[in-house]
């Protein structure tokens, strides 16, 4: 039997103000269920868990949703919203206004990087970038 595996992220009574921001993010994404302590939302038809767990743990980088987009309109969409009362990093990551990481990666990202004859043109590219650009990517 396959066990369904999803990530439950904790937060500091905001659970539910989270996951209705998230749910106005993406679409195909809805509330399931919620309760004081627990909410339970879909992203994109994916499942996540809201827990209003208390002051006590903090989000870190270590831990990052990726959104791979196809294209820079979906870049700029997402990172615009999501940026939204967060703060921009460098590499297409950044911090939205609950402290949750997030990595808005052009989906062509790996193909770029694995073609050996521009990999080190396009890593010397997108680490001078906050928001990826595809265009300057490809010209690399």
């Amino acid at each position: 039997m396959t066990q369904p595996i999803y990530p439950c992220l904790w937060f500091d009574g905001q659970a539910k103000a989270a996951a209705e921001f998230y749910c106005s993010v993406f679409e195909n994404s809805k509330i399931v269920s919620a309760n004081p302590l627990v909410v339970i939302f879909e992203l994109n038809g994916r499942k996540f868990m809201g827990l209003n767990g208390g002051p006590k743990y903090k989000f870190t980088e270590a831990v990052s949703l990726v959104v791979d987009c196809e294209t820079q309109e979906e870049i700029d969409t997402y990172w615009n919203k999501l940026t939204e009362g967060g703060e921009e990093s460098m590499c297409g990551w950044l911090k939205d206004k609950y402290g949750v990481s997030w990595q808005i990666v052009p989906a062509i990202l790996g193909k770029l990087m694995s073609d050996p004859s521009r990999s080190e043109r396009v890593i010397n590219a997108f680490l001078k970038m906050k928001k990826f650009d595809i265009e300057a990517l490809l010209k690399a």
